[in-house]
């Protein structure tokens, strides 16, 4: 009687422990069915924001030759082939190309895939028509993508729909990891045993029993935690996806969502990401071999990396292409050719610029939250030109290890930075922060603050013209001064070259950088003028009014540079300096366009005629170097040397391009370099890679063209004077003539800018100072 009262006893207690857990199951299913429907239902990917290059604009005319349209080709990854096969490909005759452009967004619309024909010679495009022969107006290459914004906990995707997903894909996935993801209801028994027979007979692990909605689960829901009872949670919430959604979105989600590698501190996640990052192509370009890869790193990323272990990599794809050919997913004739064809990666780096990606960053913390930039999916379209950032990378990285070679400063390495613009619209198209330029680092083109040196001088001389009292035939005394400063102490500046000049065109002191006439126009000016012209230029910091900032002592990154001297290279019109033209969200949709914004910042007249003098720096002072490379360009410019010449600088413009360049010492010892033999070059190099225009601007009203004489400021011609040079006066300017020279009088306005370089002696001493100044 008593064992029987003891065995109900303990049945009821066996009941109620399983009525209890019964009940703790149906609140932690009800529980995790509210997690999955909840989260599952209004997923959003974390989605970085991506950076696009501006697109390679084509018509009748423009300046891409055929050479420059194959480099941009394979640039953006098309592949040479029948154009008829499909998008991505193009085929080429001579100068004429044949190519099927992809599916691509601009800012203002979004292009299906087409076909045309292109003709080129070796300077610009000369033919242009569609797929059905009509002539076409203009045609835009690809944005190229150069990078992404702030992905989240590294994580980096290129979202897929259902409808980008390629048929062997699907099927593919599903044969390789889960065999039976169309039969099971997100948990496959039959699999799991199957597993857990072949792993006790192998003695140790060989199969996974997880499905797809079970990798699914861990990699959306869970950690990588191993135990029972995250193994339970994952079952549980696997059976509960499968009773919510359909087979087709679990699976496209699991495209998304499965990792497939690390490119340095991103995560690749997705196959959509995956064929970008080791192919280079879209998913829908990709063939069988080239799937079998991806699907073949689901089992290990890391072991199966195909550029750390390409060995292991093309055993694994032959593998998954068998498996493919036994299911006749595709003939086995095609997977012996692709288990023949090589892996076909593209190559490691590709088109990282994380100096220019800098900008951007800056530019849009502006107007958006790190949050959306990490996760919202933004589309960011830039003005990157990777034509002008290759360009200046090279003129860079080139001109310090010549630098470095002839160096006698052994073990330490000249660093350098280079901004390149359209001063015209503001537009920054590349920027260079170091000689290490593919890696993330300092990024001296936007934060190195340095003495500028001689680049200051423009804004005092635009101050002078600006005061009605200057002119570039005025003469100015080039003579000794020693000022007592605040502290006591003498300031006594002094020429580069230690000499002395005495009297001097005001067009001369600023060609040959002349550091005692300039202080004396200067003073004579007042600090505040200048200071104010400065500001007026673009810098936002007032410099302080020390004397010595006549010659250069204001610091300023090359990007504060860049915005100064827009100004002079429009027209007097400072364009405010931008990054980024537009953002699109996940849909395509506008969210914001950076319009160009243009404000006067000096009269064009005054500006006009600071120029005209600028391009003599070129043609008879401290820049020409770049007369002598350029040749039949005309190129305004300046060079700058800080004290000591711990700084190297040129700041110079064409019709096309403004660029400044920067070359010293990171820990600000001296480097010997002068502007012209160290900033100089890279810039020179720079604009020879670069197809660009004369700078040739408009004269403005009251204002013309007359010859001087470049020595003594005096009215002259060509035919009287073997020194004159032509520069740009108020039309009321009154100007001593030379005595002896009739119709010295240029009369009407011109816009030509070369004039002759001078006498013998003078064309001896500019020289020298060109290589040491």
């Amino acid at each position: 009687m008593a064992r029987s009262k003891f065995r109900r006893r303990i049945g009821v207690l066996i009941l109620a422990c399983l009525l209890i857990a019964a009940a703790v199951t149906a609140i932690w299913m009800v529980h995790l069915d509210g997690v999955v429907t909840r989260e599952f239902q209004g997923r959003h990917w974390s989605v970085p924001a991506r950076v696009y290059a501006a697109p390679l604009e084509l018509y009748v005319g423009a300046p891409v030759s055929a050479g420059d349209l194959e480099e941009e080709l394979h640039r953006l990854h098309y592949r040479v082939g029948d154009p008829a096969s499909g998008p991505g490909v193009y085929r080429r005759k001579g100068n004429s190309f044949d190519l099927h452009a992809r599916r691509v967004r601009f800012i203002d619309e979004l292009r299906d895939p087409q076909q045309v024909s292109i003709n080129a010679d070796s300077n610009a495009v000369t033919a242009l028509k569609s797929g059905d022969g009509a002539d076409l107006p203009v045609f835009r290459l690809d944005p190229a993508v150069i990078g992404s914004v702030f992905p989240i906990h590294g994580e980096d995707r290129l979202v897929l729909a259902p409808a980008d997903v390629p048929p062997l894909l699907s099927s593919g996935i599903k044969l390789i990891e889960d065999h039976r993801f169309d039969e099971h209801p997100g948990v496959d028994v039959r699999g799991m045993l199957r597993a857990v027979w072949a792993n006790l007979r192998a003695g140790h692990v060989v199969q996974g029993g997880s499905t797809l909605t079970q990798q699914l689960v861990k990699n959306y829901f869970l950690s990588d935690e191993q135990t029972v009872g995250r193994k339970v949670t994952e079952a549980l919430m696997a059976l509960r996806l499968e009773a919510h959604f359909s087979k087709e979105e679990i699976l496209v989600a699991y495209l998304n969502e499965v990792y497939l590698g690390q490119d340095g501190s991103r995560a690749i996640h997705g196959f959509g990401l995956g064929s970008e990052y080791y192919f280079a192509k879209p998913l829908d370009e990709l063939d069988a071999g080239e799937l079998a890869t991806l699907i073949g790193l689901v089992k290990g990323p890391s072991y199966y990396d195909p550029r750390k272990h390409p060995d292991r990599a093309r055993v694994r794809r032959n593998l998954v292409l068998q498996e493919f050919a036994g299911a006749h997913l595709i003939d086995a004739a095609a997977a012996e050719r692709a288990a023949s064809s090589p892996l076909g990666l593209r190559p490691p780096g590709g088109s990282y610029v994380p100096a220019y990606l800098d900008l951007v960053r800056r530019h849009l913390k502006r107007d958006y939250a790190e949050a959306d930039l990490a996760a919202a999916g933004l589309a960011v379209y830039t003005s990157f030109d990777a034509h002008a950032q290759a360009a200046a990378e090279r003129a860079l990285a080139s001109n310090l290890k010549r630098l470095d070679a002839a160096s006698r400063i052994r073990g330490s390495h000249l660093e350098g930075a280079e901004i390149v613009a359209e001063p015209n619209s503001g537009d920054v198209v590349a920027v260079v922060g170091g000689r290490e330029f593919g890696t993330d680092g300092f990024n001296r083109a936007l934060d190195a603050k340095r003495p500028i040196g001689s680049l200051v001088k423009p804004a005092v001389y635009l101050t002078a013209l600006e005061s009605g009292r200057y002119n570039a035939a005025t003469v100015i005394e080039d003579a000794p001064i020693e000022l007592k400063l605040s502290d006591g102490s003498i300031w006594a500046p002094q020429n580069f070259e230690h000499e002395v000049y005495g009297p001097v065109p005001l067009a001369r002191a600023l060609a040959e950088s002349m550091n005692l006439a300039t202080v004396k126009l200067g003073l004579d000016l007042g600090l505040q003028k200048v200071s104010d012209t400065l500001q007026s230029l673009g810098l936002e910091t007032a410099p302080a009014l020390n004397p010595s900032m006549l010659l250069g002592t204001v610091e300023m990154t090359p990007l504060e540079v860049v915005q100064v001297y827009t100004a002079l290279a429009n027209g007097g019109f400072r364009a405010r300096l931008r990054a980024v033209h537009a953002v699109l969200d996940e849909h395509g949709r506008a969210l914001k366009s950076f319009k160009v914004q243009l404000e006067q910042a000096a009269p064009a007249a005054d500006v006009y005629q600071l120029d005209r003098m600028l391009t003599l720096v070129v043609t008879h002072g401290t820049g020409r170097l770049a007369a002598a490379r350029l040749p039949g360009i005309v190129v305004a410019g300046k060079t700058g040397t800080s004290s000591d010449t711990r700084d190297s600088w040129f700041a110079g413009f064409t019709g096309s391009y403004l660029a400044v360049a920067w070359v010293g010492y990171d820990d600000n010892r001296p480097t010997g370099l002068t502007g012209a033999a160290g900033a100089l070059p890279v810039w020179v190099d720079t604009m020879a890679a670069l197809k660009s225009a004369s700078f040739q601007p408009v004269p403005p009203e009251l204002v013309e063209d007359r010859w001087i004489g470049y020595l003594d400021g005096l009215e002259t011609t060509p035919a009287c004077s073997a020194d004159a040079v032509q520069v740009s006066l108020p039309a009321d300017a009154v100007v001593p003539k030379k005595p002896g020279c009739s119709g010295a009088r240029a009369g009407a306005a011109t816009q030509a800018a070369v004039s002759p370089t001078g006498t013998v002696s003078d064309k001896i001493s500019t020289w020298f100072k060109s290589i040491v100044h």
